[in-house]
């Protein structure tokens, strides 16, 4: 049975967790430990010695802030208007994008994650296709709308929402609203090319597994 920390330690590793919290908010997934380190005030062998690895790290600081995906996935389900769910989980997700660089860099798979990270994403996933499924069958969203095509467009909108981060934060609010104007029954038309197969999320968003 490991010993209790005691009360100083307890405070250097709330410190710790603190700080990567903001550090991996500003900076993304690679920010420097060193930096971690220097705003919770300790040295890097501190560090190291509550987190061996910044793996071991992210699996402290990032399932809680991965929740949030959970919270958008009820609140969406429970909706009365699955479009109305479907567009506000959309909005929320991109929300989380654009406040949070670390959490960005983990819902767009840029780098590998460790496994509490990468198994709160794809439940992520999973939610999102039953998300997506209850949208569909109401006559709302277009029925050729797919999981890999939402992939997609979330992909493509984390680089934009990266690229005006700092001159034009809101500038994502306003394309979403023109995509998901686009994305109702009512404006859809036939389009040639074929949807992506579904494994082909795992591509997109490495780590993830089937969907």
């Amino acid at each position: 049975m490991p010993k209790p920390l005691r009360a100083d330690a307890v405070r250097n590793r709330d410190r710790l967790r603190s700080a990567a919290a903001g550090v991996f908010a500003e900076r993304g997934l690679d920010a420097p430990l060193e930096e971690i380190a220097r705003r919770a005030g300790v040295s890097i062998g501190t560090l190291y010695n509550h987190f061996p690895s910044r793996d071991a790290l992210l699996d402290d600081v990032f399932p809680a802030r991965l929740a949030a995906l959970d919270r958008l996935a009820a609140d969406a389900l429970a909706a009365d208007d699955p479009w109305e769910g479907f567009a506000g989980y959309v909005e929320g997700l991109l929300r989380l994008h654009a406040e949070d660089q670390g959490l960005s860099d983990a819902l767009a798979r840029r780098g590998p994650l460790p496994p509490e990270v990468a198994a709160a994403c794809a439940r992520g996933l999973a939610h999102l296709s039953e998300i997506l499924t209850r949208a569909r069958e109401s006559g709302r969203l277009r029925p050729d709308f797919t999981l890999t095509d939402l992939s997609a467009l979330v992909l493509a909108f984390s680089q934009f929402i990266r690229d005006t981060r700092t001159r034009a934060p809101d500038a994502w609010r306003r394309h979403l609203a023109f995509h998901l104007d686009g994305l109702r029954t009512e404006a859809a038309h036939d389009i040639a090319v074929p949807a992506l197969p579904d494994e082909e999320v795992s591509r997109l968003f490495p780590g993830a597994g089937p969907a």
